[in-house]
């Protein structure tokens, strides 16, 4: 009963979006604004019928009804309250219900703001978020329904994958769809102008708040999906260039550029095509991100699902999308005027520059990713695209957008920089240098160029940034903390590549292993048992100098029901890095291999993306102060 109560709903919201689509188009066709408004309230209808189509979902997974088959393959009867909650989009046909609901809550969001956006626009915007609710919401009933039922019920399920019972399941998939998805309202609003008889340059104003929230949902999303596979995948990297990691890696590249492209935009009529453009490819990345998880086209450790037919229907909605927006954009493009820029040394200038640079980045991760099943589908053979190739090309870029945000500082819009502000330039610059070179000397004796480089340059945007405040040079609170969080990631990121060290060791209890100047001392084995696993845990202690410093316990976990062992690492952090223990396969001696390693500096990322989310947080709050 559940499983149809659930179909239902999902039915009934995507009838109700089709039913808003075509009143909302036949009053902007008949100028009837009776028939355009009914939009409003049935996209709040929508909102609330999907939350309750996936409620029931969530009340199956509780209730252990094992005769819908997308539970009985995700869950278990065994299997922790909280992960079988998390397990409503732990699957592909679950995640597309999410991405649904998404839709629906940003149309939801959207129309409750509707007081402050120009009626007839608005309509429009709505009528493109109806339709993406329409579309997907077809896709999930008639391709990846979850709602499908067992004929015979199974006794018990297959439970949620290992590797996903983890708290990180829980908060890095919403936030990650959340941002996702978001961009379909910047995408929106953007097609609402085309749609418009003359487009609006002020659809560059609504667009920034929601696109600021989607981009810190995204960034936001990436870091802890970052941070999951850091500390559960036992292999103590943070970012391994897996086609999902650029998949998500994609829109948020073109969204940071749209950013800055759409306060150019607002704040001087600059770039006004500019904004346009990478609002409808942010969106179309989004959609092609769905199409690599879930296609099965790219092998990756993230992927949801591996079915081509599935994979076929997102790319004929990406290639819908894309029809529709650019063919809209090729017949009005000569309607958007842009401001010219004047000046080359300002900040006009710059922004265009960077948005050039993060084109430039996009198009190098599309290759990278695409390139080899391009390769192997024309019959030239197989290829594989790895980090060396990501590294050559993005460290480059990387320091060029430090050099950017530093020189940011003292620029200003459509003016020349005077002495004045050169002079300053030439002490900052000093400071950095000269700090960068003692920080580094005195934790290495071995100094390499390019983590030095990062160091200077973003000591310069960090100490550049506060002092931009105070110079008046139009640098805002959000931008500075949002660069600050930039420059802190790059730190962490240069030195966890060139300052991480691992070894490997055989250990059983009573042994020790070095780890530079470390000593990890094997105390003992534990057996546990918990509810849905049995584990082996080691009891390490770590000693500096002869010195406890701390205990640390990494598993080597068996579930019964996926038949699967997975290690549960352990860390023990610094301010300057992990030690990051992996517990291996026992050994027929009794022993375990441990693989032991130091990551520098790699927690230095995370605390730089939680600034980037709050820089983009507080500039959305500071903008709907000013807009209230």
């Amino acid at each position: 009963m559940i499983a149809e109560i659930g179909q239902f709903w999902l039915i009934t919201t995507m009838v109700l979006s089709a039913v808003a689509c075509v009143s909302a188009s036949y009053g902007i066709i008949r100028n009837e604004d009776n028939w355009a408004v009914s939009i409003f309230p049935l996209s709040l209808l929508t909102t609330l019928f999907c939350i309750l189509s996936i409620s029931a979902l969530g009340y199956g997974f509780y209730i252990d009804d094992f005769s819908i088959r997308y539970i009985a393959e995700h869950s278990n009867s065994a299997l922790p309250v909280f992960f079988k909650i998390a397990a409503i989009w732990g699957g592909h046909e679950g995640s597309l219900l999410f991405w649904v609901l998404t839709l629906t809550l940003w149309a939801g969001l959207i129309t409750l703001k509707r007081k402050s956006i120009e009626q007839s626009y608005l309509v429009r915007v709505l009528l493109v978020l109806n339709g993406l609710i329409v579309i997907f919401s077809a896709f999930t009933l008639f391709a990846s329904n979850p709602f499908i039922i067992y004929a015979n019920t199974p006794l018990e399920g297959r439970d949620l994958n290992p590797m996903l019972q983890d708290i990180g399941l829980i908060f890095h998939p919403p936030l990650l769809y959340l941002g996702y998805v978001g961009f379909a309202a910047t995408f929106s609003f953007a097609l609402a102008a085309l749609m418009m008889k003359k487009v609006p340059s002020e659809w560059v104003g609504y667009a920034r708040n929601w696109t600021l929230l989607a981009w810190s949902l995204l960034t936001a999303g990436i870091s802890l999906g970052s941070w999951w596979a850091y500390y559960e995948l036992g292999w103590g990297g943070w970012w391994f260039w897996d086609p999902v990691e650029n998949a998500s890696l994609l829109p948020w590249l073109t969204s940071t550029a749209l950013l800055h492209s759409l306060i150019a935009s607002h704040k001087k009529k600059l770039l006004l095509k500019t904004s346009l453009i990478l609002a409808l490819v942010t969106f179309c990345l989004s959609i092609l991100g769905t199409f690599v998880v879930r296609s099965g086209v790219l092998t990756s450790v993230h992927a949801f699902a591996v079915d081509p037919t599935r994979g076929i229907i997102l790319l004929l909605i990406l290639f819908i999308a894309m029809l529709f927006s650019f063919g809209l954009y090729s017949l009005k493009s000569k309607q958007i005027q842009s401001e010219p820029i004047r000046q080359f040394i300002s900040r006009d200038f710059m922004f265009l520059v960077l948005c050039g640079l993060f084109t430039i980045a996009t198009i190098t991760v599309l290759l990278g990713t695409f390139y080899p099943m391009i390769f192997q589908i024309l019959g030239l053979g197989n290829i594989s695209v790895g980090a060396p190739y990501f590294n050559l090309l993005f460290v480059p870029m990387a320091l060029v957008a430090l050099c950017m945000m530093t020189l940011s500082i003292f620029v200003q819009w459509g003016k020349k920089t005077e002495v004045a502000t050169v002079k300053n330039a030439i002490i900052l610059v000093s400071i950095a240098v000269i700090s960068g070179l003692l920080i580094y000397k005195l934790q290495y004796h071995r100094i390499y160029v390019i983590p030095l480089a990062v160091w200077i340059l973003s000591i310069a945007v960090i100490i550049g940034s506060v002092w931009g405040i105070k110079l008046s040079t139009g640098k805002n609170l959000s931008m500075a903390i949002a660069h600050i969080g930039v420059a802190i990631v790059m730190i962490g990121a240069a030195m966890n590549s060139y300052h991480s060290f691992e070894s490997s060791a055989k250990m059983e209890p009573g042994m020790s292993a070095k780890l530079a100047n470390y000593d990890i001392y094997y105390k003992e084995t534990e057996l546990l048992v918990a509810s849905n696993y049995t584990a082996e845990q080691a009891n390490l202690v770590i000693y500096d100098n002869d010195k406890e410093i701390a205990n640390v316990y990494p598993q080597r976990r068996h579930y019964q029901v996926r038949v699967m062992n997975m290690s549960e690492p352990a860390m023990h952090w610094f301010w300057h890095g992990d030690i990051y223990v992996t517990l291996g396969e026992k050994l027929k001696d009794g022993s375990f291999a441990l693989r032991l390693q130091y990551k520098a500096y790699v927690r230095w990322i995370w605390f730089g993306s939680i600034l980037m989310c709050i820089g983009g947080l507080v500039a959305m709050m500071k903008r709907k102060r000013k807009t209230a």
